[in-house]
């Protein structure tokens, strides 16, 4: 059976920013999102260098190749954030999340820096893929917090690990799909306002892949959206069909 990706995004830049920091890719075989970190300067720079590197490639067929990929990808947009950091002194700290998914055959290959995450709705039970990158996972794998304490602590959107011109290797993780998959990237502005139960029934409950993306950023919107909401939504068909897609979303929009 050959498996491809029906995808959509939806970029919202929330109730409270002037500007959308957030970049993504929605495609047949390829999904991204990048978050342009917040308080630093050019975060949306950063972001459209990470995911106009990964839609000028193409993906893939064998998952060992799609994994070299995404590592040579995310090694090339520290190189150019930091040549860009290089001609501009002033945007000296400026970075941005990642994470991004290849369908490789059946497998799924997931790079991932930062606190985006890839979630799998597979017979109406939801799974996070991904790890976050951040300082209260950290206490969480620790003990000293549990996801809920994690999801209301004040320093919950700080990072410890982004594309920042620096070497960030991506985690690399690879598991097999099957037709009827629900595959889930989003920015933070999602994840840290709209628990998983939330987000589990509305990807249950809208079979239609846009209107569940306007319904995902409606909840983070009754959240009170304060930062930038991308999502990028997949369904995993089996029909075998050719359909050449992808919409790539930059900063701003």
């Amino acid at each position: 059976m050959t498996l491809t990706l029906r995808s959509t995004i939806l970029s919202d830049p929330g109730l409270v920013r002037s500007n959308n920091e957030d970049a993504g890719i929605a495609g047949d075989r390829l999904l991204a999102v990048a978050d342009g970190m917040g308080g630093l300067p050019a975060g949306e720079v950063a972001s459209e260098i990470v995911i106009g590197i990964l839609a000028e490639v193409a993906p893939p067929a064998a998952p060992e190749a799609a994994q070299a990929m995404l590592r040579a990808a995310i090694s090339t947009a520290n190189n150019q954030i930091r040549a860009a950091i290089g001609a501009d002194p002033e945007r000296d700290g400026m970075g941005t999340t990642v994470t991004a998914a290849i369908l490789a055959g059946a497998e799924l290959v997931l790079a991932q820096v930062g606190d985006s995450r890839c979630y799998l709705l597979r017979d109406g039970r939801l799974r996070q893929l991904t790890r976050d990158d951040t300082f209260v996972q950290e206490l969480v794998d620790q003990g000293i917090l549990t996801p809920e304490q994690a999801r209301r602590h004040p320093q919950r959107s700080l990072v410890t690990r982004a594309v920042q011109g620096h070497d960030a290797p991506p985690a690399i993780a690879v598991l097999t799909l099957a037709a009827g998959d629900r595959l889930l990237l989003c920015s933070d502005g999602l994840s840290d306002y709209v628990d998983d139960t939330a987000i589990a029934t509305t990807l249950s409950g809208y079979p239609d892949r846009q209107q569940c993306a306007e319904q995902l950023v409606k909840l983070a919107h009754q959240a009170g959206a304060p930062d930038n909401v991308t999502v990028a939504l997949a369904d995993v068909d089996g029909s075998g069909d050719d359909e050449t897609t992808q919409t790539v979303v930059t900063p701003g929009g």
